[in-house]
């Protein structure tokens, strides 16, 4: 008897929460306004993961990150395999992102796979100063094996969408 009223308000507890949860009407999904129709749109105008000028900043900025942090001439000689992972995986009321993947050619004679991700620019808005050199969107990377100073780990999983 005395185990019954040590479990009587645990089994009312639970009965009461069993009962709550079945009377309790679905959750709804919240609008989604596009990023492009909202007061400040974004334009949603991305290159593809294939482009010249994507995969010239992608090799540029790693060849300058090898040279200046880890003191290497290590560069990204070529690409293949340049694949799209992902367009907007976060909805279409986030910021404009594609996700990619390709196979580079390195200097070194190996290949690595290199994830990169092409978002619409993030910069600062307003007039004159700061759109000196304005860029409509931004490249993110990350080399499989030479994400030395772990930005993306583990294993460049994080650059992913």
């Amino acid at each position: 008897m005395t185990m019954f009223k040590r479990l009587s308000p645990l089994f009312f507890m639970c009965a009461a929460t069993v009962a709550a949860a079945a009377f309790a009407g679905p959750a709804t999904a919240r609008d989604q306004v596009p990023a492009e129709t909202r007061t400040r749109p974004w334009s949603a105008v991305l290159p593809g993961c294939a482009d010249n000028m994507v995969l010239y900043k992608v090799s540029d900025r790693f060849a300058r990150t090898e040279s200046n942090y880890w003191n290497s001439s290590l560069t990204i000689t070529g690409y293949d395999r340049i694949t799209t992972l992902a367009d907007r995986p976060a909805g279409l009321d986030y910021i404009p992102r594609r996700f990619c993947s390709a196979r580079a050619w390195m200097s070194d004679g190996y290949y690595r796979t290199v994830y990169y991700s092409v978002a619409e620019a993030l910069g600062l808005p307003g007039p004159g100063i700061f759109n000196v050199g304005y860029e409509p969107y931004g490249v993110n990377y990350c080399v499989v094996g030479l994400d030395r100073g772990w930005t993306y780990p583990p294993g460049c999983r994080s650059a992913r969408p």
